[in-house]
């Protein structure tokens, strides 16, 4: 045998991954996508890890000193919008924006530039794209 190690935590927060995506109807092709963002950032992934430990944000990994709750809020303010409901109602998907959020935040270690401007920006349409 050639000496495959297997990381058994990351074969099991793959299985909660896709969990969630089920949950958040999130399609395979998106959350494959997600997951090679997670691997390629080993701070990402910790943190991920520990949300699906927790259910809840570690928020100790940061780009720019923005946080996953940041994007997180990010995340429900562009779903509020796009619903037209202006509010974060007990419908709402929340493992969908927890979800996104992590999307976000490897996309702004990529180009913080782009993702501090819109953080910081008032709200409008142009903060959904």
């Amino acid at each position: 045998m050639s000496g495959i190690i297997l990381d058994g935590r990351l074969i099991k927060t793959l299985e909660a991954l896709y969990g969630l995506g089920e949950y958040a109807e999130r399609d395979k092709e998106w959350l494959d996508t997600l997951w090679e963002e997670l691997l390629e950032i080993p701070g990402l992934m910790k943190e991920f890890m520990f949300y699906i430990d927790h259910h809840e944000f570690e928020d100790k990994f940061d780009c720019k000193g923005f946080y996953m709750t940041d994007l997180y809020v990010f995340q429900m303010s562009r779903y509020n919008l796009i619903r037209d409901i202006g509010k974060n109602e007990e419908s709402c998907n929340k493992e969908y924006m927890v979800l996104g959020a992590f999307h976000d935040m490897y996309c702004m270690i990529q180009k913080p530039e782009k993702y501090i401007k819109k953080l910081s920006e008032g709200p409008g349409m142009d903060r959904i794209y």
